[in-house]
């Protein structure tokens, strides 16, 4: 994707805990960074803090982008934001304007940080792209012919709402057998707490200081640089669940690479090497196709408010 521009841009990224607000120049680089407690309780409340966030980055008067994780119509209203639960069927793009006064357009959180990484990240040069976030759920981002694909309404990309098994683990929408729900960076901390529920894990227990409800992915993860075999294994399983979802999409897609986002890349070979395998045997035609590259995301919690910024581009043209 071009990254070139006219000038500096807003990016803001708004999740269930926090807005990242950045300026962006055009040659990429990051002027200003801050970020504030997202507010969950009401629109105004919301918008009020993505106004004192412009107004602390310094950022009055240049066009904003925003990130929203949830449902983004093509309109700019979030209709759906599962984090922040007093947010629902909001004019966010039309609010955002009113309250600093800027040019201001909203896509969801996903699709930004897709077109971050390809623009400055991982994905730069390419044009056939997926980006999966493994979080406390899983989001999507494609890229599809240089462009982020959003589907009729703007609502594509909601990978981790993929059925894989229709009498698994309930996902935190309620439906039962969500890929997020097995594959997500939450689910990797369920499954080790019933490792430890078990009476094994020891290692696993430990690196979470003997509290078995405190158990997490970054637990498993401790255990499993230090060379745990039950870490490593649980690894493995989990690094199948992703390639499940991974493997459907790519039959789907075709991209040319796949990059992954969320804390569990800090990981690094102990999950990309099992993932990369189990990816490829489930891939159809492996051995007859162009390799799909599975690579770890370049720009970290930026990604979305870089994205962003980026999109906030189309306003000065």
């Amino acid at each position: 994707m071009s990254a070139s521009a006219a000038g500096p841009t807003i990016g803001l990224d708004i999740g269930g805990t926090k807005v990242l607000g950045v300026v962006l120049a055009a040659d990429g680089s990051v002027l200003h960074e801050h970020r504030v407690p997202s507010p969950v309780l009401d629109l105004p409340s919301l918008v009020e803090a993505c106004a004192r966030l412009v107004t602390e980055i310094d950022g009055r008067g240049l066009p904003i982008g925003v990130g929203a994780a949830g449902l983004v119509d093509r309109d700019g209203r979030l209709t759906y934001a599962p984090n922040i639960p007093g947010v629902r069927d909001a004019p966010l793009r039309t609010e955002i304007a009113r309250a600093t006064g800027a040019a201001v357009v909203v896509d969801n959180d996903a699709n930004v940080a897709a077109l971050g990484e390809a623009t400055y990240g991982a994905s730069r040069g390419a044009r056939h792209a997926l980006q999966v976030t493994l979080g406390t759920g899983i989001g999507g981002g494609m890229i599809v012919d240089g462009e982020i694909y959003r589907g009729a309404h703007g609502f594509a990309g909601e990978i981790g709402h993929i059925t894989v098994d229709p009498e698994g683990p309930r996902c935190a929408c309620g439906e039962l057998g969500h890929w997020e729900a097995i594959a997500s960076g939450s689910a990797l901390g369920r499954m080790a707490r019933e490792l430890v529920a078990s009476g094994r894990g020891r290692a696993v227990l430990d690196a979470a200081a003997g509290d078995p409800g405190a158990v997490s992915g970054e637990d498993v993860a401790a255990a499993a640089r230090a060379g745990d075999p039950e870490a490593l294994g649980l690894v493995a399983r989990y690094a199948d669940n992703v390639a499940l979802g991974l493997a459907n999409l790519a039959h789907v897609l075709d991209p040319e690479l796949i990059v992954v986002a969320g804390g569990l890349v800090t990981m690094g070979d102990l999950l990309f090497g099992p993932l990369a395998g189990a990816f490829r045997s489930r891939l159809e035609g492996a051995d007859h196709r162009p390799p799909v590259p599975i690579v770890p995301a370049e720009l970290g919690e930026r990604a979305g408010a870089v994205g962003a910024a980026v999109l906030a581009r189309s306003l000065a043209r």
